[in-house]
């Protein structure tokens, strides 16, 4: 029998909820470009409800617990006296969210003895260090796919915040004030701009596609190009890297998974080869863009807006400077932890345990490190160190 270890974030401040804003979630069944949802051979939870936080659980006591498995959660994972450190040391299983991520740091997967399985609820494995996972064996997986239009639309809903100056005018109206010069000397129209995104993967050819009926001229990057038909449809300009798109764009926004070729990618020297008053969306991950340097830009208006969903570390101490630099439009790293992602990425969990358990393949598209390599999606989207 295993030992599962599942770091989730804290409850809501006032206690679990016992009700919801809405009944139940639409069906969806696959995604765009055809790969099914999760499916899992049961689930006990109420699609629609809390399941990302401790008590949530991510609806999977009553399956480990009644094949003879123990489930430990909790969100105490930092330090090491924390309860993750102490747990994970005859831990098999361990699950984690990158919006909470438990790092797994080559210490850490050297003093878990036991760990075979690495699953994070959610996409994005790089708080998992892959080189150490290799080496010892542990295959990584993720619910791929599970939240890339939540995603997605976080980054549509932070691009119009940030060109449309909506967060400080709803400020001036939680204030019970009404100065409208106040709220629009920092407003513009996104149509007509040039918007670009850093990877046209899943993440990024979703934001490309809600776009593109804002009739703004479309740029993307990615180290794999896409097809000429798609190019076509959605009139995108194809850019060989970041730094030689970022300077025809207004916007850019980054949806590339961290490796050593993206980290700190956005510092003083590409961000000043941007157009002023430029604005950039990072929901992919925080040490992509570099974080005294977004600050630099922001201050001295370089950069005119800087929207993320994602911090180093995480959470990000209380003096952060990206609390409190000018015009931004952070989030405590929700984009893909909406209900219903939840629902998506706790069956897709559940999915992955019974393949794991019943000696089944894991989905190709789950894997990232198999059998001491990247394998599946991993294989595509990340690089070790040699």
């Amino acid at each position: 029998m295993a030992k599962v270890l599942c770091v989730l974030y804290d409850d809501p401040t006032d206690g679990f909820p016992t009700a919801y804003a809405r009944d139940g979630l639409p069906a969806i069944d696959h995604y765009p470009g055809g790969q099914t949802t999760p499916s899992p051979e049961a689930i006990d939870f109420t699609p629609g409800h809390l399941l990302g936080s401790v008590s949530g659980e991510l609806g999977l006591r009553a399956y480990l617990e009644k094949a003879g498995h123990t489930l430990v959660v909790t969100s105490d994972k930092d330090g090491a006296d924390s309860v993750f450190d102490r747990e994970l040391a005859d831990a098999d299983i361990v699950i984690s969210q990158p919006f909470w991520p438990a790092y797994l740091t080559p210490e850490r997967i050297a003093a878990a003895r036991n760990l075979k399985l690495a699953v994070t609820a959610g996409i994005g494995s790089d708080h998992v260090d892959l080189d150490a996972a290799i080496e010892h064996r542990v295959t990584v997986a993720e619910v791929t796919y599970c939240n890339s239009i939540s995603v997605a639309e976080h980054v549509v809903m932070m691009i119009l915040s940030l060109v449309r100056n909506y967060l400080p005018s709803h400020q001036v109206v939680l204030d019970g004030g009404w100065n409208i010069a106040d709220c629009v000397a920092r407003s513009y129209d996104l149509e007509g701009m040039h918007v670009g995104t850093v990877a046209a993967g899943r993440i990024g050819l979703a934001v490309l596609r809600r776009l593109a009926p804002f009739d703004v001229k479309l740029h993307y990057t990615d180290r794999h190009r896409l097809p000429r038909e798609v190019e076509e449809e959605l009139g995108l300009t194809f850019h060989e890297s970041a730094a030689a798109m970022a300077p025809h764009c207004d916007v850019v926004t980054v949806n590339a998974p961290l490796h050593p070729e993206t980290e700190g990618l956005f510092g003083d020297e590409l961000i000043n080869t941007m157009k002023r008053g430029a604005y950039l969306i990072n929901t992919a991950r925080a040490k992509i863009a570099d974080r005294d340097a977004v600050e630099r830009a922001l201050r001295s208006g370089q950069l005119a807006g800087y929207a993320g969903d994602v911090w180093y570390p995480q959470p990000a101490p209380a003096d952060h400077p990206w609390r409190t630099m000018p015009h931004h439009g952070m989030t405590p790293h929700i984009s893909g932890s909406s209900l219903s992602a939840q629902a998506r990425y706790a069956a897709g969990t559940r999915e992955i345990l019974e393949s794991f358990f019943a000696g089944r393949p894991i989905r190709d598209e789950y894997l990232i490190v198999d059998g001491g390599r990247l394998a599946g999606t991993g294989a595509h989207s990340y690089s070790v160190n040699g």
